[in-house]
């Protein structure tokens, strides 16, 4: 028998994947939580065999907390299971040690299937996810102009983000302009929404 811990905010999808895999002779849900950063204290007490978690959710976001069963329970194995089928978090994913990624729009058979390949250590992937991945596109920002992107998506306005770097106020403008054209944005919110998607913000900016 498998023993599988699932994560998922949302009472109603979670109760869905309960009953789901309650259909399976070889899966047993041992524990559900709503939350990510109860993720590892009910891992330790249940020692599930996979850990089926969402992305986003509140205290801990998924990718996180698989990181966290690595780092301190590496026999559970973790599978993402997610509505956000962006290449980069399926980046952010294999780093976290995560051996299988799943749109929540797949059949449940391949769930199981899934939950099932990662219990014996295999790798269960999204192929159309996976091809997204490595067709996703270089990085064409220098690293000035994502530093200012990274602040403007915090909320910074052009004056602040000038005196976050030392540089001036058209300086920093100049940036952001070159940002928007760079990654084919209509405008700044829509450069900040590209580079979020392919992961190119992911680490934050040299203030200074």
């Amino acid at each position: 028998m498998i023993r599988v811990l699932l994560a998922e905010d949302m009472t109603m999808v979670r109760r869905a994947l309960m009953a789901l895999l309650a259909y399976e002779d070889d899966l047993e849900v041992v524990a559900d939580v709503d939350r990510g950063d109860l993720v590892m204290p009910t891992a330790l007490e249940v020692r599930p065999d996979v850990a089926v978690l969402d992305i986003d959710m509140p205290g801990l976001d998924g990718l996180q907390a698989a990181a966290e069963l690595h780092r301190k329970l590496p026999e559970c194995s973790t599978l993402i299971l997610t509505g956000l089928v962006r290449p980069a978090y399926l980046r952010r994913a294999l780093s976290a040690h995560v051996l299988g990624y799943l749109g929540k729009d797949a059949p449940a058979e391949e769930l199981a299937a899934a939950i099932r390949k990662v219990a014996n250590g295999e790798r269960a992937i999204d192929p159309e996810l996976a091809l997204a991945a490595l067709e996703t596109r270089e990085n064409p920002l220098t690293p000035r102009e994502l530093d200012a992107l990274r602040l403007a998506a915090e909320g910074n306005s052009v004056s602040e983000i000038a005196a976050w770097l030392f540089i001036s106020a058209g300086t920093a403008r100049n940036h952001l302009a070159a940002a928007v054209s760079k990654t084919g944005g209509r405008n700044r919110v829509d450069a900040i929404r590209i580079a979020e998607e392919m992961g190119w913000l992911s680490t934050g900016p040299r203030r200074g």
